[in-house]
């Protein structure tokens, strides 16, 4: 079991700050998901935890033990890599044993805890055959298994599913997902840009945006009280849709008056002194609803329809240079196309942002 703690970490290549002011608590036995856009900065922090960056500020600790200078052997922690980086030349049951073989261990306990892996990742019929005899999502248990033969305190994942088909990438993440409740004490991190394998694997979530931190929580804390309108996009799919407006009534409901028309009503309470201010109010795509007997929030005519069967998308004429707004309602609405729509949402599922940030968290 391992605790881990990043104080004021900051990672620069010469005059290129790309982290800064990264704090983060991580208890032994979670699984944390690093999750934002491409460049942020994700496999960097993930490679300064193993050791293969240097950290240029700020302190690392594991265990209570300082690690900014401590070697990536002696660190206690296992990565598994986007690509498999296999040996070609040898069998499964050689490549998860090699690092033990290096470690100078009996060769009774490397056979026994190559076994063991190999159980755990139902690998034991592939033992003996070489990884161009093997699909890639085998593959990538052999490289997830190289990493439990070790048994180190903290697993690093670095996009592990991303060179894999579709119908393979939910596969291994049920089997990563089995793997974490085999191994309950064991602390992982897990780098992705896919919000299905963040939602469905993290215990909790860090959002990097800005060179920093944008947000941590559980999946569903992310994804209901989002602290700014970068998380609020980012998580989710589609992304929220944002409505410029002003508060004209505040209470425990505040009531927002849109810019372009249109009235929304929100269960985030605002003081008296609130009035007239400038807001974003945010709906996701599948909180609205069509507007029926009251005011909407939006109204628009429907310029695409994606039928997915369950539910369908409703992407609506793109106003000058803003991003189109979207719907999802359940079932099938394949009539809907040119027509026009208008669309409300429940109050509690109405977010309201000033200056790119959630007044609940004020």
């Amino acid at each position: 079991m391992a605790d881990l703690k990043l104080e004021n970490v900051a990672k620069s290549y010469g005059e290129v700050q790309v982290l800064k002011d990264i704090d983060l608590d991580i208890k032994a036995g979670e699984l944390i998901v690093f999750v934002g856009p491409s460049g942020c900065g994700k496999s960097t922090l993930l490679r300064m935890i193993a050791g293969l960056e240097k950290i240029t500020g700020g302190t690392l600790e594991i265990d209570g033990v300082r690690m900014n200078d401590v070697p990536p052997a002696n660190r206690g922690i296992a990565m598994v890599f986007q690509s498999y980086a296999l040996y070609p030349h040898m069998t499964v049951r050689d490549n998860m044993a090699f690092a033990l073989k290096i470690a100078k261990m009996p060769q009774a306990e490397i056979d026994a805890a190559v076994e063991k892996a190999a159980r755990m990742l139902q690998l034991e019929p592939y033992l003996d055959r070489l990884p161009k005899a093997l699909s890639g999502g085998q593959r990538q248990r052999v490289a997830i298994g190289r990493a439990i033969v070790r048994d180190p305190k903290v697993y690093l994942f670095d996009e592990p599913l991303s060179n894999l088909d579709a119908a393979l990438r939910v596969a291994t993440r049920i089997e990563i997902a089995q793997l974490k409740e085999a191994m309950p004490e064991r602390t992982m991190i897990y780098v992705t840009h896919d919000q299905v394998e963040a939602m469905t694997l993290a215990s909790r979530i860090v959002v990097l945006a800005n060179k920093g931190i944008a947000q941590v929580g559980t999946p569903l804390e992310l994804y209901e009280k989002p602290q700014n309108e970068f998380v609020a996009q980012f998580i989710g799919s589609p992304s929220m849709n944002l409505f410029p407006g002003e508060v004209v009534e505040t209470g425990a409901t505040t009531v927002v008056k849109l810019d372009r028309g249109g009235v929304a009503r929100s269960s985030v309470p605002t003081q008296p002194a609130d009035k007239g201010l400038k807001v974003n109010i945010g709906v996701r795509p599948e909180d609205f609803v069509p507007a029926e007997g009251v005011e909407p929030i939006y109204t628009g005519r429907v310029d695409i329809v994606e039928a997915l069967g369950e539910v369908t998308l409703l992407y609506f004429e793109a106003e000058g240079e803003r991003d189109p707004i979207i719907a999802k309602l359940p079932g099938i609405h394949h009539d809907r196309r040119h027509s026009e729509i208008g669309l409300t949402a429940d109050p509690s599922k109405v977010h309201l942002f000033a200056n790119g940030q959630s007044l609940l968290y004020r």
